[in-house]
């Protein structure tokens, strides 16, 4: 009898460990096995997803918890390849996919294999169309463009020849962009107080393709243009180089956006006239709030970290879209350098190193 009881012990004490070992290890390790996938448009669009955004949401994800793998992921400006990367992350156990789509569309498959997987999809810095993802987080894009376009309006002279060197209408980003600039622009083109002597959208943001466009126009209006509308610095930089060649740079009125170190640098050698920035730390920070809070199954939580709904035309979809800036030689300091974006010894550099006023 003594046996049996002593065998009986032992039996619930083995079965009272077993039961006890998972509590333990969840209570210490609560992102163990979660993992989040952070997936880019490409290079060309803008140097800042991999230099910014990338290392900006790692950061803030591993700041919540540290246990949380994020793998990341940049499709180099093909959706095939995008939606590659968000199968692959799904295979590897991904929970929640963040996603700045190369096109609207290509989202939307990305979020019908999220679906099906069990996962959930946040549009990051562009919409997803045709389908509801999560949650979307991004800047107003189309007030990126009226920024530009009041820039040029209010510098202009009556009478000034603009170009616009639009970027990739396919993604969300660029349609807005383009709205935005020709929503200030188009009353001063239909009374004639300015006039709108080239346009070409560029496929991928692809500065070649911008400055290959620009250098069509510059053909075309026999160099007779005051203003150029680019909607990013890459493309900034490719008009300027376009115009540099024919003796126009300096001369010549040129928008861009991001704020970056090369854009900021053209501005201070009086090639590039302004830029918008966009706080990308902000932006990356709370799409990783969100992404986590999805990642352990607190669908509740996006409520309370979005602040309104964007209809993408399929469904409301809980966003936050933070405010862009626009930034002269006035304000570099004032605005990027006083919010940790950038240096004075970053910026200053080429040919802004003898013109460095910061």
């Amino acid at each position: 009898m003594l046996r049996r009881l002593l065998v009986l012990a032992s039996v619930l004490a083995t079965a009272a460990c077993t039961q006890a070992a998972p509590a333990t290890q969840d209570t210490g390790n609560p992102g163990k096995d979660l993992t989040i996938a952070f997936l880019m448009p490409c290079s060309t669009c803008a140097d800042r997803f991999e230099s910014k955004d990338k290392p900006y949401f790692e950061e803030a994800v591993k700041a919540i918890d540290p246990n949380i793998k994020v793998i990341a992921g940049n499709a180099q400006g093909d959706a095939a390849v995008q939606l590659q990367q968000a199968e692959s992350a799904l295979t590897n156990g991904a929970k929640v996919i963040v996603v700045s789509p190369f096109t609207a569309e290509a989202g939307a498959s990305i979020v019908a294999k999220a679906d099906a997987a069990g996962a959930r999809v946040i549009a990051y810095d562009g919409a997803i169309e045709g389908a509801v993802p999560a949650a979307y987080v991004s800047f107003q894009n189309e007030k990126v463009g009226e920024l530009q376009g009041q820039f040029l309006l209010d510098k202009l002279p009556p009478g000034a020849t603009v170009a616009m060197i639009n970027g990739d209408i396919t993604s969300a980003p660029g349609r807005e962009f383009k709205a935005g600039a020709h929503k200030i622009l188009d009353p001063a083109f239909q009374s004639g107080r300015l006039k709108l002597g080239y346009e070409s959208d560029t496929p991928g943001f692809d500065p070649a393709k911008g400055q290959q466009a620009m250098e069509q126009g510059l053909t075309k209006l026999a160099d007779n243009v005051q203003g150029v509308v680019a909607p990013n610095d890459g493309l900034a930089n490719a008009v300027i180089t376009a115009l540099t060649a024919r003796k126009l740079n300096g001369k010549v009125l040129v928008t861009g956006q991001d704020a970056t170190d090369a854009g900021l640098g053209s501005i201070l050698a009086g090639n590039q006239s302004m830029t918008v920035y966009k706080s990308i730390r902000a932006e990356a920070t709370a799409t990783a709030k969100i992404a986590v809070a999805l990642a352990k199954g607190d669908a509740a939580a996006v409520t309370g970290l979005t602040t309104s709904t964007v209809d993408n035309g399929t469904g409301k979809v809980p966003a936050l879209l933070l405010d862009p800036v626009a930034v002269t030689k006035e304000n570099i300091a004032d605005v990027v350098i006083k919010d940790g974006y950038s240096t004075k010894d970053k910026i200053c550099a080429g040919l802004a190193a003898d013109k460095c006023s910061l």
